[in-house]
């Protein structure tokens, strides 16, 4: 092993543990082979979920890309307030008071077009009474979630013809407009690319179909927002529509193990520490449910400086593991490791570290792993 391992950084005895350190040579690399894949920064959508940071959008504004998807009303403020952002889609169906929050950003950042997914006719009357009365000038746009197979949400793209979504979105104009189509596929995280191509071109052609037809109705064009990361070079081969990768800024080790055709790079590092020797060949460390994703079965990380490390046990605060090398590990070792899922391992951490020029430079604020910012 080098030296000067990529991941090894000259001041880790400064940093608390357990943390997440983000490597900036590699977060920059992965957003550039985005804007690649994709041939246009202005077809790109990032989900922002993966990273919920202000300072990672400015960085994707400064490449061009200038539209971004957001899971929660916080990660929407969040974005809404770095210069240079267009366009934000609140990817999960609003309720309940988040339509009134939804709203309330509206009319907080008039310089933005906001929009959200919907299902159902009656979140869209919901969300038509409550433009209504608000102050917006432009219509706020609409976009009809399909489920193309996932069995989350969304609506069969068969059903959507006729339906009574459909006529509620057409009778909401003008203080709602039916943008587009979104069209997420992220259970297609099929290892073999031929047959992750084949399952994907089956399940975005009732989609392509769908768009033809109300298309035909409106007299105007749909945008279509299709896939996640595992999908997204695919979908990048197709014509007038947009992309919504998320996992792809910072990558993970699951993605890397099951996508090794996309050419991304894990840039997020989770730093921890040796904190016992329970057992001959053991160590404990202090990376427990609370500071790496543990909603999968194990591995739930891969250790990059601790080899053949297998888990025994995970709990709130601790980790043992078994390894051949652990032995020669004293209390205090920085034991380094990649998140399986990297984005609920962010949203554990309140701050990250910022990697560059060999040494952790600054910690971030995680500021959307809140739920309310201010609305």
């Amino acid at each position: 092993m080098s030296p000067n391992p990529w991941y090894d950084r000259e001041n880790a005895a400064e940093i608390p543990s357990p943390t997440l350190v983000l490597h900036r040579d590699r977060i920059e690399a992965n957003l550039r082979r985005m804007v690649a894949i994709a041939g246009d920064p202005l077809r790109l959508w990032p989900h922002v979920k993966t990273h919920k940071l202000p300072e990672l959008i400015a960085w994707q504004v400064g490449l061009g890309i200038v539209q971004f998807k957001c899971a929660t009303i916080a990660e929407a403020e969040m974005v809404a307030g770095v210069s240079g952002v267009r366009s934000i889609l609140l990817a999960v169906q609003p309720v309940g008071p988040q339509i009134e929050r939804w709203i309330r950003l509206a009319e907080r950042f008039p310089g933005i077009q906001w929009s959200a997914i919907v299902d159902d006719p009656e979140v869209v009357e919901s969300l038509r009474a409550a433009a209504a009365a608000c102050a917006i000038a432009p219509p706020l746009r609409i976009w009809i979630d399909l489920d193309i197979g996932q069995h989350r949400t969304g609506i069969a793209p068969d059903r959507v013809s006729g339906s009574q979504l459909l006529r509620s979105l057409l009778g909401a104009e003008p203080t709602l407009r039916l943008d587009g189509l979104h069209a997420y596929d992220g259970h297609l995280g099929i290892t073999d690319l031929a047959e992750r191509t084949r399952t994907c071109d089956e399940a975005f052609a009732p989609v392509a179909a769908l768009r033809s037809r109300i298309e035909a109705e409106l007299g105007r064009p749909l945008g279509v927002i299709a896939g996640g990361s595992p999908t997204f070079a695919i979908h990048a081969a197709r014509t007038n529509v947009s992309l919504s990768p998320g996992t792809t800024v910072l990558w993970d080790a699951g993605y890397a193990h099951k996508l090794p055709d996309l050419p991304f790079e894990p840039a997020a590092v989770l730093l921890s520490r040796v904190i016992s020797r329970p057992a001959p060949r053991q160590v404990c460390l202090d990376l427990g449910h609370k500071a790496v994703a543990a909603e999968m079965p194990h591995p739930r990380t891969v250790f990059l400086n601790l080899p053949d490390a297998t888990a025994l046990s995970h709990s709130e605060e601790h980790l043992v593991v078994e390894s051949p090398a652990a032995d020669a590990r004293r209390l205090g070792d920085v034991i380094y490791s990649l998140p399986w899922h990297v984005c609920p391992t962010v949203a554990l951490h309140q701050e990250v570290w910022l990697a560059e020029n060999g040494r952790a430079t600054r910690a971030w604020t995680v500021q959307a792993r809140s739920r309310r910012i201010s609305i």
